[in-house]
C-alpha cells in the first residue's frame, strides 16, 4: 500500500506502507542502533514518537517473544528504508509485519532514511503525520499543524502502571527493598536490579511521597520515561519530597527528575540522542563506556551550577556533545544516569551502576 511522511516544514517522503492502515502524528526522531528494533518499538519512552531506523535493513530476524520492554508497542509510527517480511532466526515466532498490525502500528518503508536523518540533523527533531490512506497535502498539514508536541505535556500518565505490584516476590537472599516509580519502565532495568539483589515493588507514577516513605524502603529508584520532564509537576513535587530521606537512584527520565526537583532545569535537545552507539566518558575511571540512549530533553549544566547548599558531581559527559551523562549528589545519597545501564551495548560497560545502588544503601545504613 502506499504511505507518506510529512514533516512539519513541510518536507514530504513516499514510500510504502506496511503494518497496520492509518493515520498518525509524532515527534519524528532518528535511531542508530543496528540491531534492536523490537526493543525500541516496545520502550515506553517513545511515546508519541515516530521512530527512523537509520540500519537500512529492518524486519529480517522477525520478532519474538522475550526480547521486549514492556507489555505491547509503545512508539507511534516506524520508518525504515527496507523492510525485509522474510525472516530467519530460531527464535522468531512472526513477522515485523504482522507484530505492528496486532497492535494497530503504521510503518513506512522505501524512503531515503539517510536524507531524513540528515534532515533531522540540520533541522532538529520535528513533528511528522504518516499516513496510508489520505495523501491530500493540505489536509495533512491541517491536521499535522495543530498536533500539540511533546514540550509541556505530560505522557509518563500513558505508560505508567496502574496500580503497584511486587515485580520479583520470589527472590532468594535478596539485600535490600526497594521501591521503583514506574514513569515508563523497561524490563530488562527490572531485571537488572533484580540480579543485584533488590526486591521490587513497583508503583504508579502518580503515588504521593507519604505512601513511598510510610513502605520504609531501603531505597528508591526513578525509571525512564516518555516526553518533557518539566511538565511532570506531581512527579517533580513527589521526587523533592523523597530525596535525602532515602537512597535515591534514577535513569533517563528519572535523572532528569532529580535535577528537576531540586532546582536545577531542563531543555529539549536539537534532536535528542536515540541509539545504542554513543560514547560516555565515566570522569572517575576515565574509561570510555559505549551506551545505549533514548532521550530528547537534557540537565543543564548552567542551571546545576546556581544551586545553593547541593553538593553536586558530575560523573558522566557524553563525548559527542558534551552533555551530561550522570550526576552524583554527595550528601542527599542520590545519583542518576542519563543512558541506559541496562541495555549493555558495550555489551556490559555499564552494568555496574546497578551496583553502586547497593553500595550507597549500604553506606546510608550505616
Amino acid at each position: 500500500m502506499k504511505a507518506i511522511l510529512m514533516l512539519e516544514d513541510g518536507t514530504i517522503f513516499k514510500g510504502k506502507g506496511f503494518g497496520s492502515k492509518g493515520e498518525i502524528t509524532g515527534e519524528v526522531v532518528f535511531n542508530t542502533s543496528m540491531t534492536g528494533y523490537q526493543e525500541i518499538l516496545t520502550d515506553p519512552s517513545y511515546n508519541e514518537q515516530i521512530v527512523t531506523m537509520t540500519y537500512p535493513q529492518i524486519g529480517n530476524y522477525g520478532v519474538n517473544e522475550k526480547d521486549v520492554e514492556s507489555e505491547k508497542i509503545q512508539l507511534s509510527g516506524l520508518i525504515v528504508k527496507e523492510y525485509l517480511d522474510y525472516y530467519s532466526n530460531w527464535r522468531a515466532k512472526t513477522s515485523l509485519n504482522d507484530y505492528l498490525k496486532k497492535y494497530n502500528i503504521s510503518a513506512i518503508s522505501d524512503i531515503d532514511t539517510r536524507e531524513l536523518t540528515r534532515h533531522i540533523r540540520v533541522k532538529g527533531a520535528m513533528n511528522g503525520i504518516l499516513s496510508t490512506e489520505n495523501f491530500d497535502f493540505n489536509y495533512l498539514k491541517e491536521k499535522l499543524d495543530n498536533y500539540p508536541g511533546l514540550i509541556g505535556r505530560d505522557l509518563v500518565k500513558n505508560v505508567t502502571c496502574k496500580k503497584s505490584y511486587c515485580y520479583n516476590s520470589k527472590i532468594k537472599n535478596f539485600k535490600y527493598n526497594i521501591i521503583v516509580i514506574d514513569y515508563g519502565i523497561k524490563l530488562n532495568i527490572l531485571r537488572c536490579l533484580n540480579d543485584s539483589g533488590f526486591k521490587i515493588k513497583v508503583v504508579p507514577a502518580f503515588t504521593k511521597s507519604e505512601e513511598i516513605l510510610n513502605e520504609n524502603p531501603d531505597g528508591i529508584f526513578l525509571s525512564n520515561g516518555p516526553g518533557d520532564p518539566a511538565a511532570i509537576d506531581y512527579a517533580i513535587k513527589t521526587v523533592s519530597e523523597i530525596i535525602g530521606k532515602k537512597p535515591v537512584f534514577g535513569i533517563c527520565l528519572g535523572h532528569q527528575l532529580i535535577a528537576l526537583a531540586l532546582g536545577a532545569k531542563t531543555y529539549k535537545l536539537k534532536f535528542g540522542h536515540h541509539g545504542g552507539n554513543h560514547p560516555v566518558k565515566n570522569l572517575k575511571t576515565g574509561k570510555i563506556e559505549i551506551t545505549t540512549q533514548n532521550h530528547g530533553f537534557n540537565v543543564d549544566i548552567k542551571s546545576l551550577k546556581k544551586l545553593k547548599n547541593i553538593k553536586y558531581k558530575i560523573t558522566h559527559l557524553n563525548l559527542n556533545d558534551g552533555t551530561i551523562e550522570g550526576i552524583e549528589y554527595e550528601n542527599l545519597n542520590a545519583f542518576s544516569v542519563q543512558h541506559h545501564p541496562e541495555a549493555g551495548p558495550g555489551p556490559h560497560d555499564s552494568r555496574y551502576i546497578f551496583d553502586k545502588f547497593g553500595y550507597i544503601i549500604e553506606n546510608f545504613k550505616k
